[in-house]
């Protein structure tokens, strides 16, 4: 199994996500979809990637034009580029994925389904947006806007 996601760095919330058994593209196309549906971004939001083929590719720099969104990378090799990202793979894998004996990848899809959005962006304290959880962190800045 694959997954890919799309990350608000603001919040830390997972904004979109995919999941495969095959590492393509669309993966990657399909979270960032998950993403723009979810949110509404307004036009000339910087989209922030890395290097990696999946976003470079002209269908993925497609989806990012449609979306009025402006695309961003970083130089080559610079290990700072994906860390909010490689830091929520990291929690994954610590908290859900090492510690659980999947029998199916059905099985697989819902542990992580229900992690993303339920436990992750819901209810979990980041240290990032003083220890609140992404969504409940949106809300406060909403409302303080």
């Amino acid at each position: 199994m694959f997954l890919a996601t799309v990350i608000d760095p603001f919040s830390r919330k997972v904004a979109g996500w995919s999941m495969s058994e095959s590492l393509s593209r669309q993966i990657a196309i399909d979270a960032l979809e998950m993403a723009i549906a979810a949110r509404d971004p307004a036009p000339g939001l910087i989209h922030h990637s890395d290097r990696g083929v999946h976003y470079a590719c002209r269908d993925y720099q497609k989806v990012i034009t449609r979306a009025g969104m402006r695309p961003s990378m970083s130089r080559k090799g610079d290990c700072w580029d994906n860390s909010v990202a490689e830091r929520f793979f990291s929690t994954l894998k610590k908290e859900l994925v090492w510690r659980t004996k999947f029998e199916t990848r059905l099985m697989a899809r819902r542990e992580i389904v229900e992690f993303i959005e339920v436990f992750y962006n819901r209810q979990r304290m980041h240290s990032y947006p003083g220890y609140m959880s992404p969504v409940d962190f949106q809300t406060a800045a909403a409302r303080a806007a």
